[in-house]
């Protein structure tokens, strides 16, 4: 693809992630996508053949992200260190989830009601992903056995107080959630 095609691809890709966390994604339609980047509706087909690529492709994009940050959070010195740089950017991000919710945990809950099987099973891979970072992490601190709970508790606490945050349009909530996890994570 030449660089156009790239950029016009990306903006459709950018509009298609936007409108996706915030309508859903049944409810939002190629043709809403397509407007939203200021596209021909037919110009779409030539990048994305079928929504359910569209999605395939947002999904990569989201997982992309979070494998940045990953990367960025790994760079710290040990691991509490590392559990704390998720925290941060989680609580970082609560005006965004008191507004929109998690784009993760959205589109995921979302997938797995309908019948978006691979679409479903491809999300669910962002989450395996962090829960795996995070279970190395307390792995490192000498958690041992306990470790994949201890990431299964810390993402499943952000998720519940993601959720709430957005139910109730309070991004305090997520801010005590992660000063309660920044506690236990400290005295572990």
């Amino acid at each position: 693809m030449n660089k156009k095609s790239t950029h016009k691809r990306d903006s459709l890709l950018e509009a298609a992630d936007k409108l996706v966390h915030l309508q859903g994604f049944h409810e939002t339609t190629l043709a809403d996508i397509a407007a939203q980047a200021g596209v021909p509706l037919g110009n779409l087909y030539y990048y994305f053949k079928t929504k359910e690529e569209l999605g395939s492709a947002i999904i990569t994009r989201r997982a992309n992200y979070y494998n940045d940050l990953i990367v960025e959070w790994g760079r710290q010195a040990d691991p509490k260190s590392k559990i704390a740089a998720f925290l941060d950017y989680v609580e970082g991000r609560r005006e965004h989830l008191s507004r929109s919710g998690c784009p993760i945990g959205s589109l995921s809950q979302e997938l797995h009601k309908g019948d978006s099987g691979f679409l479903a099973k491809q999300a669910t891979a962002i989450f395996t992903e962090q829960l795996n970072w995070l279970e190395r992490q307390f792995l490192a601190l000498g958690c041992n056995d306990a470790s994949a709970d201890y990431a299964l508790h810390l993402l499943s606490a952000m998720q519940g107080a993601a959720l709430l945050t957005n139910t109730f349009g309070d991004s305090r909530l997520i801010q005590r959630e992660v000063a309660r996890l920044r506690e236990w994570v400290t005295a572990l």
